[in-house]
């Protein structure tokens, strides 16, 4: 099978490698791709939020499927355009993809679909945010209505920043803070039929113990030794089918990954957010653990081949991940400098490296292109050697100015 696949992360590189490990997979393309898609695939330089350069490509390179990566080229259509030009496409289309680029759409389909999930309200003026943050009250959530790269959410017991925020976006949602642990799920469908990946957590805040401010996230592990039994059957029977028949009902079919951001509070499940793409870094350690091969399951949801009767099977044992950020992350990362110890980090056993923001300069380096640089995975039988083996592969790599959370997973492996 003949792939392309588009984006520049770490979730993306993610996709790549376990596509290239599929034996299947023929030929497989990257766009733009990274410093490390490029020693699995073939990398493409193009913008992948552009229909027609996307579009173009796939003429050239007849893929017999294409995998959209970020939220981006989704909300502009380009899953539309391949369809449109006769070409197999994992990732929703413009208007199904609106469940994660309008969070107040979002929660119009959870309404109409009778998805649990926090009250809220649309804002679009400061006298609105006023009234609905003094409904709610503290802690106060504000979300950006439109794409915001995972860093759109304020959550705050500080009024006046709650407002700031709300201006500075302009149109908001502003909602009922939810308590609990957050779980990620992801579930695969092609329109119709629906299938759940592992579930995952991810760690949003910049820093230990989930200070600063918000990120694109920051880790994640698999599995959850803390959740409760018969959580995934739960979230799909009350959560990811009813929103998949709702949105199929309104004609447009959700083909692709449908990601669930979870809280499970102290009066049940209730959805924190949908994505319209898998969640990054999550993918990273769930695709990790997935032992059935990817391609034939995206290029089935694509062509409306899904089986209901799907079961996944899954590798035994843990996965972890750690980002490397670049300095000044998220607020102004900086860019261009050189990263060394990759080598040695993938050396270490149980561990590999997967690019997110990075680049090869003209004298062949590899280099930091982005906020998130790098993403290090540790795998073992169990939570803790995973952990242990991430943390090690990652104390090999030197980046000036970087910085790590030390503590993804920590809870997790304590028991609590």
């Amino acid at each position: 099978m003949r792939i392309l696949v588009l984006g520049s992360g770490g979730r993306e590189h993610a996709i790549a490698r376990a596509l290239h490990r599929d034996p299947t997979v023929t030929a497989l393309h990257v766009a733009p791709g990274n410093a490390g898609t490029q020693e699995i695939a073939v990398n493409h330089v193009l913008d992948p939020a552009d229909p027609v350069a996307v579009t173009e490509l796939a003429a050239r390179l007849r893929p017999e499927l294409v995998v959209v990566g970020p939220e981006a080229p989704l909300t502009a259509g380009v899953a539309d355009a391949l369809r449109r030009a006769g070409v197999p496409t994992f990732g929703p289309d413009k208007a199904a993809a609106r469940i994660e680029g309008s969070k107040a759409f979002a929660k119009e389909i959870m309404a109409a679909a009778g998805v649990p999930t926090a009250e809220a309200r649309v804002c679009e003026s400061r006298s609105e945010a006023e009234a609905a943050l003094d409904s709610f009250g503290p802690p106060y959530v504000v979300k950006d209505d439109g794409l915001a790269a995972g860093k759109g959410v304020v959550v705050t017991s500080d009024r006046a920043e709650a407002v700031r925020h709300a201006e500075s976006c302009g149109r908001v949602v502003i909602e009922a803070y939810l308590d609990g642990p957050e779980v990620s799920l992801f579930a695969l469908s092609d329109g119709d039929t629906a299938v759940p990946l592992l579930p995952a957590q991810d760690f949003k805040r910049a820093y230990d113990d989930d200070e600063g401010p918000n990120t694109g996230g920051m880790g994640a592990y698999t599995p959850l030794p803390w959740a409760p039994a018969g959580l995934v059957d739960e979230v799909m029977s009350t959560v990811v089918n009813p929103t998949i028949e709702e949105l199929r009902r309104r004609e447009t079919p959700y083909v692709g990954v449908l990601y669930a951001g979870l809280a499970l509070t102290s009066q049940g499940v209730r959805v924190v957010e949908f994505n319209a793409r898998f969640g990054d870094p999550e993918t990273q350690v769930v695709l990790d653990r997935l032992a059935t091969p990817l391609a034939s399951l995206l290029q089935s949801c694509a062509i409306g081949g899904l089986d209901p009767m799907t079961r996944l099977e899954w590798h035994p044992g843990a996965a972890v991940t750690v980002v490397i950020a670049a300095e000044d992350y998220p607020a102004s990362p900086v860019k261009g400098d050189l990263i060394s110890g990759l080598a040695e980090a993938s050396a270490v056993p149980g561990a590999y490296v997967l690019h997110a923001g990075t680049t090869v300069d003209f004298e062949g380096r590899t280099v930091s292109n982005g906020g998130r640089v790098l993403n290090v995975v540790g795998t073992g039988p169990d939570l803790a050697s995973a952990r242990a083996t991430a943390y090690d592969a990652a104390s090999r790599i030197r980046l000036r100015g970087s910085h790590h959370r030390t503590d993804i997973a920590l809870k997790a492996t304590r028991g609590l």
